[in-house]
């Protein structure tokens, strides 16, 4: 195949907003970006490798995508990939003017991506790098052939540009959470009695897999127990089971929780189910653009206190999109450390939220709801109504 480093697939069509990532890297200090994560790359390319969707190591070192992008230059942005990219890539071009997809590891393909910066003379005192990502080698190099510039982490430029989603987006989050849904309510419809948490796991992957979905995990608990590992224990009449699973559409993640039972559930079953509801229902009822983040706190937590079980909920809401939590960041206080960067910034018009009610019960067991909310111009919408109650085993 020809060296076709320098020759321009296409006119220059970015699917992202230069202008805004311009100008959150003029507040950063960076000069060029070079990206290597796949959820970055498949924003900022709008491509990701069908040969790498679940492996990066090979051979004697890793499968390294780097995408570099000069500050207010896009006619000197680059992406340098594997050699098995070539095949996509005749398919559906790239819109970097530069592009070459011959490389093999880490460090030739950070040191084509170096050698583009110095071709192509751009500034790059300051160089942005997704430090959490990053391999060591490849970042050592970097370093030594730019000793005089200042490494920065862009994590915070990318997660901001990636805030607000477009309407594709918001379509394929959508599509990703009705059916992560969809396959819920079909794994408990046709399970029952004697099924283990291993077979309705695998049940749950084939019924995604079936309607176009990437299986990512499954956290699963089954009667009155609270571990959410994956193992032999089998469904018991009277048992209630969790299924809280992520999934994804395209790279974009639909994460949901609904709840099953063997059998009936009883009048306290359902008095609890109703309670997590509630609190889920509180916590999105002030979602709109122009209302602080924190506000969705402030609307479930006095719930959460005034129960009787309060010292049993966990009650979470973050962002979500191509990465599970992501902005906006709401809480330090969650189960992923973070800062709450946006608990007083507003909520703005195509921010995905995700919003999970956990109760840690002693006695009956985990229940929990998890749903996909999504901010509209005029308020919120939930991406995938379906089986928030007590779905019966065997019910298909």
């Amino acid at each position: 195949m020809p060296n076709i480093a320098n020759e321009p697939d296409n006119a220059l069509q970015t699917p992202f907003d230069m202008n805004k990532l311009d100008a959150l890297m003029d507040d950063a200090d960076i000069d060029v970006l070079i990206v290597n994560s796949k959820h970055n790359i498949q924003y900022l390319l709008g491509h990701r490798s069908q040969f790498f969707q679940f492996m990066d190591a090979i051979g004697t070192s890793r499968y390294l995508p780097l995408f570099v992008y000069p500050k207010g230059l896009p006619d000197k942005a680059a992406y340098l990939g594997h050699r098995l990219e070539s095949y996509q890539r005749q398919v559906r071009p790239f819109w970097t003017p530069t592009a070459f997809t011959h490389c093999g590891g880490t460090l030739d393909a950070m040191q084509k991506a170096m050698e583009h910066v110095q071709r192509t003379g751009v500034k790059a005192a300051h160089i942005g790098i997704e430090s959490a990502f990053l391999p060591a080698d490849a970042a050592n190099a970097l370093k030594n052939a730019f000793p005089d510039s200042t490494i920065n982490n862009a994590l915070f430029v990318l997660e901001r540009l990636r805030a607000i989603k477009r309407p594709e987006e918001l379509e394929m989050l959508r599509h990703a959470s009705e059916c992560d849904v969809e396959a819920m309510k079909a794994v408990f419809g046709s399970h029952g009695a004697g099924a283990t948490k291993r077979q309705l796991v695998e049940a749950l992957r084939r019924e995604q897999t079936n309607r176009g979905l990437v299986f990512d995990y499954c956290l699963i608990t089954m009667g009155t127990g609270l571990n959410r590992a994956i193992t032999d224990q089998a469904w018991e009449p009277g048992d209630i089971v969790s299924l809280d699973s992520g999934a994804n559409y395209e790279g974009y993640i639909g994460d949901v929780c609904r709840m099953g039972i063997l059998g009936e559930p009883d009048s306290e079953l359902e008095d609890l189910l109703s309670e997590v509801e509630a609190i889920q229902r509180a916590g999105m009822k002030p979602v709109k653009p122009g209302v602080k983040g924190k506000a969705i706190y402030e609307a479930a937590e006095p719930l959460v206190r005034n129960s009787k079980n309060h010292n049993n909920y966990e009650f979470v809401a973050h962002g979500m999109g191509l990465v599970s939590h992501e902005a906006p960041r709401m809480t330090t206080t969650g189960p992923i450390p973070y800062d709450d960067f946006d608990a007083d910034l507003p909520l703005a018009s195509g921010m995905v939220i995700s919003i999970e009610t956990t109760l840690l019960h002693p006695r009956r067991g985990f229940i929990k709801l998890e749903d996909t909310v999504a901010v509209t111009d005029s308020g919120y919408e939930v991406y995938g109504e379906g089986g928030r109650g007590w779905n019966r085993a065997g019910a298909a």
